[in-house]
């Protein structure tokens, strides 16, 4: 089992940058994948980006590359994204799941056993 639970959002202007952190316990947290999804109100949850069980492969939804950067801390059992140049657009829950590989085996999220509950981020215009 694997319990997630996020941290770190927040309301900030566009343009703006915040970190979101996802505390993980239960299973070693150094031996799966993790990834961050979102979900804006009144649209389908999606996929922002995941990295493998060492750090070594990370993976970007198009709309996030070049502005978000996903990492982990295996001695922390944290995971991190920091999201930089913030648009409006990026106002969502944000969730982190895992599905327990250690690459993940697709970043759908019905494919995920494991999330955490959110946390809000809103970006002003």
């Amino acid at each position: 089992q694997v319990q997630l639970v996020e941290s770190g959002g927040g309301l900030v202007q566009a343009g703006g940058s915040l970190r979101l952190s996802c505390a993980s316990s239960g299973r070693t947290f150094s031996t799966y994948a993790m990834g961050w999804f979102r979900q804006a109100p009144g649209q389908e949850r999606e996929f922002v980006a995941a990295i493998s069980w060492s750090g070594s492969s990370t993976y970007y939804a198009d709309s996030v590359k070049g502005r978000f950067t996903i990492s982990r801390d295996n001695a922390e059992n944290t995971v991190y994204l920091q999201m930089n140049s913030l648009k409006p657009e990026d106002t969502a829950v944000y969730y982190c799941a895992t599905d327990g590989s250690r690459y993940g085996r697709s970043w759908s999220p019905t494919g995920m056993n494991y999330w955490g509950k959110g946390t809000l981020v809103t970006v002003s215009s």
